[in-house]
C-alpha cells in the first residue's frame, strides 16, 4: 500500500524520499494513520511492509478498533539494493514487532529480523522504533548494544539485556540512524524527529 499526497504548488520537505513501515496485526490504528498522513504531507512515499507468506497481500486488524488494513509490500524482498532505496524504516507500536519476530524454524531468524540485520548495516537508512518496536531486535541484540534508546517501561529490562543504554526520555536519537520513542503517545514526536533529520540532509 503506497500513499503519496503532495501539494501541486509547494513540494514537501521529503519529496523524493521513501519511508517503509513494518506491519502486522494488533497495530495501533491511530499511529499508522498518523504516519501515513504526516509523511505524505511532507511529500514522502510511504510503503507498508510485512511478510506476505507467498500471497499478494495480507490484511491485518488493529489493536483497539479491529480496523482492517491491507498490506502489499513484501519485506522478504528487502535486500540491500531495495533497502538502499528507502530513507527511513519504522517499526511501530502494538504487537507488530512481536508478531514479525515469529519464525517457524527456531534455528533460523525470522525474515523481519534478517531485514533488521541488513538495515543496520546501512548508516544512511534511519531506523525508528516506537514503544514495543525494539522487541524485534531481541534476537539480534548486537544491533543496539552500546547505543542509547528509549522504550515502553515494560521493555526496559529487555533493552538493558540487549546491551543498550536505556534513556528516560520521550524520544532518543543515537547517531545518524537510530530514533526511538517511549510509547505510542509520542508517535508524533517520532515522526517529527524522522522528518527533521531527513529534511536536514537535503538542505
Amino acid at each position: 500500500m503506497t500513499q503519496n499526497v503532495q501539494d501541486p504548488i509547494t513540494a514537501g520537505r521529503l519529496t523524493g524520499k521513501r519511508i517503509g513501515i513494518l506491519m502486522e496485526s494488533d497495530y495501533v490504528e491511530a499511529e499508522i494513520a498518523y504516519y501515513l498522513m504526516r509523511f505524505a504531507e511532507e511529500g514522502a512515499e510511504v510503503e507498508l511492509l510485512t511478510r506476505l507468506w507467498g500471497s499478494e497481500s495480507q490484511t491485518f486488524t488493529g489493536h483497539e478498533h479491529r480496523a482492517p488494513i491491507t498490506v502489499t509490500g513484501d519485506l522478504e524482498k528487502l535486500d540491500y539494493d531495495e533497502l538502499s532505496r528507502f530513507s527511513a524504516l519504522i517499526v511501530p507500536s502494538g504487537m507488530v514487532s512481536d508478531r514479525l519476530r515469529y519464525a517457524e524454524d527456531v534455528a533460523r531468524p525470522a525474515p523481519a529480523v534478517e531485514v533488521m540485520r541488513r538495515a543496520f548495516r546501512l548508516p544512511n537508512l534511519i531506523k525508528a522504533f516506537s514503544c514495543h518496536g525494539l522487541l524485534l531486535l531481541s534476537a539480534v541484540p548486537e544491533l543496539v548494544r552500546g547505543r542509547a534508546v528509549t522504550c515502553h517501561n515494560n521493555l526496559v529490562g529487555d533493552v538493558r539485556n540487549m546491551g543498550a543504554f536505556y534513556t528516560d526520555q520521550d524520544v532518543v536519537v543515537d547517531g545518524p540512524d537510530l530514533v526511538t520513542s517511549r510509547t505510542v503517545e509520542q508517535c508524533n514526536l517520532l515522526a517529527r524527529t524522522v522528518i527533521e533529520r531527513l529534511a536536514a540532509r537535503t538542505r
